[in-house]
C-alpha cells in the first residue's frame, strides 16, 4: 500500500477496483498510449467503446496511474489479491500509513488537496480530498522516505517513483492537476471497511442508470488470471468445479476437431494454418486484452500474499503477514528509480504462451 496510501480517497477506491482486473489494466495502458491526442469529452466517448470494467476505464484519465500498475503488473495483481480477500486490512493499512505521514510532516493540507480526520464508525480516519472537486492532483513521493523511519527492515515499502518525482526534492509532490469530470465515482468507505459507488458520477461517467451503491468484482472481466486462494476462487466462481468442465469441454471440442479431420471434412493442416496466424499475432505485437495475457504467461510474477488475519495492530511486529500488506513490494523490489520502465519492457519481451484472454463485457462495471 506505501506507493498508493497517499493518494486522494477517490481515486485510491479507484485504483484498488481496478487492481483486480490486472490484464485489463495492461490492455488499457497500450490503448491510452496509442490514442494520446484523446482528452476531456472525445476520450470519455472512445472509453465507451471499450469492453474494459468501469473502474480501469476510469483510470485512463490518470495516464501515470494507468502505467505504473501496468509496468508493476506483479505488484497490481498482488494489490488487487490482498483486496478481494482483505478488504479492512487493506483499508486499515492504508490508514495507519497516512497516519505515519501525517506524524512526519509530510501529508498535511496544499493548495491541492485538503486533509482531515473525522470518527467513523467510531474509529478517527484521515481523509484526503482534492482541494477543487472537478481537479485531482496525483501525488508523487518516494515510499521510502516519505513514512518516515520505517519499522520492518525485512519488508522494506515497495518503492516505485513515479513520473514526475525528482529526487531530493519535496518529500510529497503532485503531478499537474487532472480536471475529472465523472471519471472518479469509488469512495472509501472507511468507516465500514470496504469500498463503495457514488450512484450518480458513475452512472454519468459510464452512460447507464443503475442505483445500487455497493461495488462488487466481476469474474468476467478478470480473464484469465487466477485467483489467490480457493476460497476467493469459489466466492467468484471459479472453483475446482468449474476448472475441470472447462477442461472436458475442451477434451471433447478436440475429439470432435480430430474426427472430422479423419473424414475428410477438415484439411490436415488446419490446425497447423492456425498456429501460425497464432504465431503471426504474437511476434506482431497485437495489442489489446490477448496480448495483455500474453505478458503474463511471459514470466511476470503471479505469486501472491498468503492469507493475513485481521485484529492486530497495524505495525504489530507479531503478524509478519501483515506487515507484508504494508510494503506490497512483489518479488523482486526496484533498487531505483531507473529501473521502473525496463521491468515492464523485460516481461513484456519474455511473452511466449498464453492465449487470447477476454476481457468480458463493458456496461457496468462488474455490479451486481
Amino acid at each position: 500500500m506505501a506507493p498508493i496510501a497517499l493518494y486522494p480517497d477517490a481515486l485510491l477506491a479507484q485504483v484498488l477496483m481496478a487492481s483486480t482486473y490486472p490484464l485489463e489494466i495492461v490492455s488499457a495502458d497500450r490503448w491510452v498510449k496509442a490514442n494520446r491526442g484523446l482528452k476531456d469529452k472525445a476520450l470519455e466517448d472512445a472509453l465507451q467503446q471499450q469492453t474494459w470494467d468501469a473502474s480501469v476505464k476510469s483510470l485512463a484519465v490518470f495516464p501515470q496511474v494507468l502505467t505504473m500498475m501496468s509496468e508493476k503488473l506483479d505488484w497490481t495483481q498482488k494489490l488487487g489479491d490482498a483486496f478481494l480477500a482483505q478488504q479492512k486490512d487493506v483499508l486499515a493499512t492504508a490508514q495507519a500509513l497516512r497516519a505515519k505521514a501525517v506524524a512526519q510532516g509530510t501529508l498535511k493540507d496544499s493548495k491541492e488537496q485538503k486533509v482531515s480526520t473525522e470518527q467513523e464508525n467510531n474509529t478517527t480516519v484521515i481523509k484526503i480530498e482534492p482541494t477543487n472537486p472537478e481537479v485531482v492532483y496525483v501525488p508523487t513521493y518516494n515510499p521510502t522516505v516519505v513514512y518516515g523511519a520505517w519499522p520492518y527492515p525485512t519488508y522494506p515499502p515497495y518503492s516505485y517513483y513515479p513520473p514526475g518525482y525528482v529526487a531530493g526534492g519535496a518529500l510529497l509532490g503532485f503531478t499537474a492537476g487532472v480536471i475529472v469530470g465523472g471519471a472518479l465515482w469509488g469512495n472509501c468507505n472507511w468507516g465500514g471497511g470496504n469500498v463503495n459507488v457514488n450512484v450518480n458520477r458513475y452512472n454519468n461517467f459510464n452512460k447507464t442508470n443503475i442505483s445500487n451503491g455497493n461495488w462488487n468484482h466481476s469474474a468476467q472481466h478478470r480473464g484469465a488470471v487466477p485467483y489467490r486462494d480457493k476460497q476467493v476462487s469459489q466466492q467468484y466462481g471459479r472453483g475446482q468445479a468449474s476448472d475441470a468442465a472447462s477442461r472436458d469441454q475442451f477434451r471433447g471440442r478436440a475429439e470432435q476437431g480430430q474426427g472430422a479431420i479423419q473424414r475428410g471434412e477438415v484439411p490436415r493442416d488446419a490446425g497447423n494454418r492456425g498456429q501460425s496466424a497464432a504465431s503471426r499475432d504474437m511476434q506482431g505485437g497485437r495489442g489489446g486484452t490477448g496480448a495483455a495475457t500474453r505478458d503474463m504467461a511471459g514470466g511476470r510474477d503471479t505469486g501472491s500474499f498468503s492469507n493475513r488475519g485481521g485484529g492486530a495492530s497495524a505495525f504489530d511486529t507479531r503478524n509478519s503477514a501483515q506487515t507484508r500488506d504494508y510494503s506490497n513490494r512483489g518479488s523482486s523490489s526496484m533498487n531505483s528509480a531507473r529501473s521502473s520502465g525496463n521491468m515492464g519492457g523485460a516481461a513484456r519481451a519474455g511473452g511466449g504462451g498464453g492465449g487470447r484472454a477476454g476481457g468480458g463485457g463493458g456496461g457496468r462495471g462488474g455490479r451486481r
